[in-house]
């Protein structure tokens, strides 16, 4: 049995899911999401409690039972209470401010950087150093995140360039400069 699928989903009060063939439809406070089922797997709803079962026992079958219940728990956790990543900006004269539907940055380069906010998630700049993206989809604001960090990632030499707030970033010494 995969220990991931076989684990329930507790539903949050105010979280209610509509068991599809082959989606689950699951609506809650911050807005309504679909998540796949694959085939092979079926979900049951117990007293406020969503359970992956699968049919069979063959290998691609028990690959998707935890996959499906995975994605299942992203759909109600980002429907409830929601999904969120922080981003730092580290370096003299970087900045971010955000504009409408745009997300400006000034980075170092030439020229600013305009970032196009993807619908679905929402980013704020409370300082000109902090990026906040926010959503109910897991998938989406990791990949809105990745794409803004990709833009300067951390140098490995000064540190400069955008990070993850929890990103830990080991810097090289550099050269010495000293004859021998």
């Amino acid at each position: 049995m995969s220990r991931v699928g076989k684990n329930p989903i507790p539903l949050p009060e105010g979280v209610t899911v509509q068991i599809g063939q082959d989606q689950l439809l699951v609506k809650g406070a911050k807005g309504e999401m679909s998540s796949p089922v694959p085939e092979g797997i079926s979900f049951k709803l117990d007293d406020s409690v969503l359970v992956a079962h699968r049919a069979d026992e063959a290998k691609q079958t028990r690959a998707f039972h935890g996959l499906a219940r995975a994605l299942a728990a992203n759909a109600v956790r980002g429907v409830s209470d929601g999904f969120r990543r922080e981003l730092h900006i580290h370096g003299i004269g970087y900045r971010a401010a955000v504009q409408g539907k745009t997300l400006t940055l000034q980075l170092g380069y030439s020229h600013p950087v305009e970032f196009p906010v993807p619908e679905g998630v929402n980013v704020t700049t409370p300082d000109p150093t902090k990026i906040i993206i926010e959503g109910i989809d897991k998938q989406l604001v990791g990949e809105t995140a990745a794409r803004i960090r990709r833009l300067r990632s951390p140098d490995a030499y000064k540190g400069k360039g955008i990070r993850y707030s929890d990103e830990i970033v080991r810097t090289k010494v550099g050269k010495s400069g000293v004859g021998a």
